[in-house]
């Protein structure tokens, strides 16, 4: 399995799929999955383009740095790999903690991008209260003590009782998931405000959101949109994992803005 070491010493665990000589997608995990989140994708993708998937630090079969992690190191990792896989520009999809990664590349590393998909994602999420409960749960029980909460913010009702082993598949990642890593990654997430510097983004950018995301609503979906300069907006009925609620849906507004 490929690894690619950062500047601060952590090593990141990707995969690269599809044509060598396609155009690259960068695939960015949320919080508390890995790499295989975009499974239901990777079919569709790979018929079109050289598809960069990674666990992002902390999660999956990436290394485990100390705390603290913050948004502009999560975006720096994306930098490094493409610098360390000789990759000069590509287009950016991320999911919930992936898409905040997005967003920074979006303000702070626009030359190295096409386009940029930004899925169930806000430019801040939650309260400091709110984290800070949830990073004392997990230092208390490990990911197994926010599974059920989380599952239930993930996907729909309708959703889980339909697709149990879709649903146990994604369980599964989250337990996975070393609570330190989980916990460092939360705490960039409750650190993370960029409802300003979003506005400075120029690149071709859609916005992804799940009308029943109680993660991140569709109201915070639709701000994004309206905050970045001619930004595309799409709403599936989707709770927060919506590429994996409704990949049909998802795959085919993902891959018709990508091919422009």
């Amino acid at each position: 399995m490929p690894y690619l070491a950062t500047d601060d010493g952590v090593s990141l665990h990707y995969r690269l799929d599809g044509p060598e000589t396609a155009p690259v997608l960068v695939l960015s995990n949320s919080l508390g999955t890995n790499l295989d989140m975009w499974g239901p994708q990777m079919p569709a993708l790979i018929q079109r383009y050289r598809v960069l998937r990674y666990d992002t630090r902390g999660h999956g079969q990436s290394s485990l740095p100390p705390a603290p992690y913050q948004v502009d190191r999560l975006g720096k990792d994306v930098l490094a790999l493409l610098d360390g896989l000789n990759i000069p520009k590509a287009m950016f999809c991320g999911l919930s903690m992936g898409g905040m990664t997005g967003m920074w590349l979006g303000v702070n590393a626009p030359q190295h991008f096409t386009r940029l998909v930004l899925c169930n994602t806000a430019a801040k999420i939650g309260t400091a209260e709110v984290w800070n409960t949830r990073i004392a749960a997990v230092e208390k029980g490990g990911t197994a003590a926010v599974v059920p909460g989380v599952i239930q913010r993930w996907f729909t009702e309708g959703f889980i009782k339909a697709q149990p082993a879709v649903v146990d598949g994604i369980a599964a990642m989250l337990l996975a998931t070393p609570a330190a890593g989980y916990n460092a990654a939360c705490g960039a997430v409750r650190d993370m405000d960029q409802r300003e510097s979003i506005a400075a983004i120029r690149l071709p950018t859609l916005v992804i959101a799940g009308t029943h995301d109680l993660s991140t609503s569709a109201a915070d979906g639709k701000l994004v949109a309206d905050t970045i300069p001619g930004a595309a907006y799409a709403e599936f009925p989707a709770a927060h994992l919506s590429n994996v609620e409704v990949p049909g849906d998802f795959t085919k507004a993902l891959t018709g803005f990508l091919a422009g």
